[in-house]
């Protein structure tokens, strides 16, 4: 067969032209309505035409993971075409601007783009897998990815979902209720070692027990709280759920924060003593260490079961403790879920505690 084609390249060439033109006019006579489709499939929604080229992800489109693990999000060809790309995007429908690409690779080369691009690689397990992996997971890489064949006129694509591992945790102003600005919210969690939080996450948050009568930003710029026992001022006769005040001025409302966090590659500690802040932080430094800040206090609590009946100064100023097993005078009894109790922000200079640290 191969001889055939060379000793007639003319016939080989107009059969290849007649075969590409009609291949043209069938995929012309699809409707613009059905392209668009193709082309946009929605986050979660599966393709609207069978997949020549990709495989299906067989059993799940959802990867999870902590904070600094490294993963990989599946992607596999059943078919290679001649010429083909493959593009990986992380979908932000949210952002403003360009698509977030983070690799565009063919059979011979790959190329990353963007911070996502410079920790992520082809996993390249054999001549059909495209699949993608990323290093050093951040808070912020959870979302929806999409890996794209582009074959020609032709794409396909199938989308994975990953998933970052955490806890999300309220965080309000030592000024008080309700004194933040969405981007004040932001700034609020990456200061304590946090990013805000996106609705998922509240509400995988609220399914795991979270209880919270004071409504915060999240990450799309909407405001909710999430309520397991609805009590007068909380909910009222509302079953429980997720209460929303919808979209917000970002730059003029306030509230408070929900903020969410991931394992740390340190320690929590606990020091003793009757100390104001200041000497708190001393006595942290004294062992190597600084003042946890809130969202390194919930990681321990959350990841390694941390549990401490004792109030300890931390890095913003408040007074908090982290109670696992829940019973008199620490936590409560009577079925509590536990969590990390606050005191607020006592006067920092006559206030006695101890001190809690992060080494």
């Amino acid at each position: 067969m191969r001889r055939r084609h060379s000793s007639h390249p003319n016939l080989a060439e107009a059969l290849r032209s007649r075969i590409g033109s009609a291949n043209q006019r069938r995929a012309c006579t699809a409707s613009h309505g059905e392209r668009l489709r193709r082309i946009g499939t929605p986050p979660g929604e599966k393709p609207s035409r069978k997949l020549k080229y990709l495989l299906e992800p067989p059993v799940y489109t959802e990867v999870s993971g902590r904070r600094g693990d490294d993963v990989t999000l599946p992607c596999v060809l059943r078919a290679r075409p001649a010429h083909y790309q493959v593009k990986w995007t992380k979908l932000e429908p949210e952002r403003v601007g360009p698509e977030n690409i983070i690799m565009i690779s063919n059979p011979r080369a790959s190329k990353p783009y963007g911070e996502l691009g410079r920790r992520a690689a082809l996993r390249g397990a054999h001549a059909m897998d495209a699949s993608l992996r990323l290093r050093r997971l951040q808070l912020g890489d959870g979302g929806t990815y999409r890996c794209q064949l582009i074959n020609g006129i032709e794409d396909e694509n199938v989308d994975v979902t990953l998933r970052i591992q955490g806890v999300v945790f309220p965080y309000q102003s030592d000024s008080g209720r309700y004194r933040l600005t969405f981007h004040e919210a932001q700034e609020a969690c990456s200061e304590q070692d946090g990013t805000l939080a996106s609705y998922v996450q509240l509400y995988r948050a609220w399914t795991e027990g979270l209880d919270w009568c004071n409504a915060g930003w999240v990450l799309d710029g909407t405001v909710h709280y999430p309520i397991i026992h609805p009590r007068a001022v909380c909910g009222g006769d509302l079953p429980p759920g997720i209460r929303s005040y919808g979209p917000k001025d970002k730059d003029r409302d306030r509230f408070d924060a929900f903020c969410f966090t991931s394992l740390t590659s340190g320690s929590v500690f606990y020091v003793s003593g009757a100390f104001s802040l200041e000497q708190a932080g001393h006595a942290c430094r004294r062992q190597g260490a600084e003042l946890a800040l809130v969202g390194q206090l919930y990681a321990a609590w959350y990841f390694h079961r941390y549990d401490r009946c004792d109030g300890g100064w931390l890095g913003d100023g408040s007074v908090r403790y982290p109670i696992s097993n829940p019973r008199e005078r620490c936590g409560g009894g009577g079925g509590s879920a536990g969590g990390v109790h606050s005191f607020g922000f006592p006067n920092k200079t006559g206030h006695l505690y101890g001190a809690y640290c992060y080494r």
